[in-house]
């Protein structure tokens, strides 16, 4: 079978229904993990996503911010997540379909100051991922496993607009990179998009707001990932296709985050 999966941060689900609805016909993922979608589970716009032949809807929402979100052409089976976030924030879900996990991720972005005893925020970002690698480890490496979202770090020099600047900056500082590096190692995951886009290219996801002309500026970060851990490369039979979706960022009022896609055979 040929599964495809999308992961967008939507940046509140209601306001860009339209936007989300013109991508799922663009692009036809079987799934798509949504994050920051800031509506409560009753708020969320069912009706739009069934009419567009997603009716297996999976929510977790929260009252004002946060909240991820699952939507799917084909039935799942839903999972519990351990808590790692502390506080018990609406950023992680499960699922198990044709016999993979799939958790969708809204890491904490950290807040402004990259000093875990001076911000809270950072503290727990940092926490989230030392929780999460922990229970990595004592997973079953057996079991297929894709991790998709906001992870809120940009991992590699290439992607980052400048490395150099970027070091002491939320996102890509020391702290938060071997955070990264963890957590790849903890599931021994492969990176699609960075084999199929070696360095030293530029890869990003993000672009801030605050650039009138975000291509011309081109200030990005690749925020998202889409991980695929070893018991479930073994079980594709086709070379992965993987996009970054950045002509959406073009569209009116969009995401500050563009939408990315994998597709492979099993």
């Amino acid at each position: 079978m040929r599964l495809s999966i999308a992961s967008w941060n939507i940046n509140s689900v209601r306001l860009r229904i339209d936007q989300v609805i013109r991508f799922l016909d663009l692009a036809r993922p079987d799934i798509l993990c949504l994050q920051e979608i800031k509506c409560q589970n009753g708020e969320f716009p069912r009706e739009a996503f069934e009419e567009a032949g997603y009716p297996h809807i999976f929510v977790t929402g929260q009252k004002g911010w946060h909240g991820v979100a699952l939507v799917s052409k084909q039935p799942f089976e839903t999972n519990e997540i351990l808590p790692f976030c502390r506080r018990g924030e609406a950023r992680v879900q499960g699922i198990k379909v044709a016999g993979i996990d799939l958790w969708n991720f809204y890491i904490p972005a950290g807040g402004d100051v990259p000093d875990r005893e001076a911000n809270d925020k950072f503290d727990h970002k940092l926490e989230f991922y030392e929780r999460l690698t922990a229970y990595l480890k004592s997973r079953n490496p057996d079991a297929p496993l894709l991790i998709a979202g906001d992870l809120n770090i940009a991992p590699g020099e290439n992607d980052v607009w400048s490395h150099r600047q970027m070091l002491k900056v939320v996102s890509h500082t020391p702290p938060e990179l071997e955070a990264f590096a963890n957590l790849m190692d903890a599931g021994g995951f492969h990176d699609a998009f960075r084999e199929l886009w070696p360095e030293p290219q530029k890869l990003f996801t993000w672009w801030s707001y605050r650039a009138a002309d975000f291509r011309k500026s081109n200030r990005g970060l690749r925020l998202d990932h889409l991980l695929i851990n070893p018991a479930l490369k073994a079980r594709i039979t086709s070379p992965i296709a993987a996009i970054i979706h950045d002509r959406v960022r073009e569209w009116d009022r969009p995401s500050d985050h563009a939408p990315i896609q994998i597709e492979f055979d099993l």
